[in-house]
């Protein structure tokens, strides 16, 4: 008598495992990435559910390589496929952190780079600064009449956005910004998120509408506790990786910012450039929130409260980062224009 099938065989596939934007998401276990026979391997998964993908030199189709979690290896030698196939590698977590971001990047100008340090001697940073809110303000008022039709939230934000030019100093700009940012997420604060109706009765209360921005665990965006903020931070932090990948591939420190505040281990310059395109990551979120169920299966609540996202739903949510790449260039390119405007040039 034939023993009947109880274990789930090793997967393996090749280039059909990318989406059509070439981003292919590793997560999972025991993590491996590897180069063998001059083809990259890779290799994820939990228990029994394993998937193997052997990726050539020519044809992969691959743009971005995205892993999320912290458990495998990879190695030298892969990192160095990717470079050569100018593949950008990013590693994050579900709670919306950049770990690690690798990708293209140009010889460093040092010229441009002494620009960009002095920003805050020679005016760029406060002129930049002053452009970035501008576009972020302009973008979230949109959000607020067109998506939410918030008229009144809307004009609240136009007042503030008509402060911005006598704003003569970085803390003035982010004391406006931080105005603004009260007022629109408080337009945010009572939408119903939808999930199917025989789910309702295993969900928390919480989660069945968008809540505060700031999470009652950390006093700020951090360690979400429903999921419209927990995808909010995880779409923020694709943002973060490709804004930086921008700012290195012009030759910028990502690190050395105008607007936020120099931070050990954080890259302020990136966070600087994004600005303007977090209102169309919110724009994303809320038509998916609005239009679409959620289902329970997308999401875990730890014993702190803390909600994360499954290996599933980020799959799903990573395919978005060439959209924002595109929407973060044309930022990053105008801000390196800044700085070079500030080089003094041979009389």
């Amino acid at each position: 008598m034939a023993a009947n099938q109880t274990v789930k065989h090793f997967s393996s596939t090749s280039k059909s495992s990318l989406s059509r934007s070439g981003v292919l998401v590793l997560s999972g276990f025991g993590i491996k990435a590897r180069v063998h026979c001059n083809h990259l391997e890779l290799e994820d998964g939990v228990g029994l559910e394993r998937r193997k993908i052997r990726l050539a030199r020519v044809g992969h189709g691959l743009k971005r390589l995205c892993c999320i979690g912290s458990d495998g290896f990879v190695s030298l030698s892969a990192l160095r496929w990717l470079a050569d196939q100018d593949v950008a590698f990013t590693m994050l977590e579900r709670s919306g952190k950049v770990l690690f971001v690798t990708g293209p990047v140009r010889s460093s100008d040092a010229k441009l780079r002494r620009a960009q340090a002095l920003a805050h001697s020679s005016g760029a940073a406060v002129q930049i600064s002053r452009e970035l809110i501008r576009r972020k303000l302009l973008a979230q008022e949109q959000v607020a009449r067109l998506k939410l039709l918030d008229s009144r939230t809307a004009d609240e934000i136009v007042r503030f956005k008509e402060e911005l030019p006598r704003a003569d100093c970085i803390n003035s700009i982010r004391l406006i910004e931080s105005q603004a940012a009260r007022a629109y997420w408080s337009a945010w604060s009572t939408l119903p998120i939808n999930f199917p109706k025989k789910q309702l009765s295993r969900l928390p209360t919480h989660w069945l509408s968008f809540g505060m921005r700031v999470s009652p665990l950390t006093g700020s965006p951090r360690l979400a506790c429903n999921p419209p903020n927990c995808i909010l931070n995880f779409l923020y932090a694709l943002l973060e990786s490709e804004a930086r990948l921008a700012a290195a591939a012009l030759g910028l420190d990502p690190g050395l910012g105008v607007l936020h505040v120099d931070t050990t281990a954080r890259d302020s310059l990136a966070l600087d450039i994004l600005e303007p395109i977090r209102a169309q990551i919110d724009s994303y979120v809320l038509d998916l929130i609005t239009r679409e169920y959620l289902s329970r299966s997308w999401f875990i609540e730890e014993r702190d409260g803390n909600c994360r996202l499954t290996a599933e739903f980020v799959s799903r949510l990573a395919q978005t980062a060439p959209i924002w790449s595109r929407a973060v260039a044309p930022v990053a390119e105008w801000v390196a224009r800044e700085f070079w405007k500030t080089i003094r040039r041979p009389d």
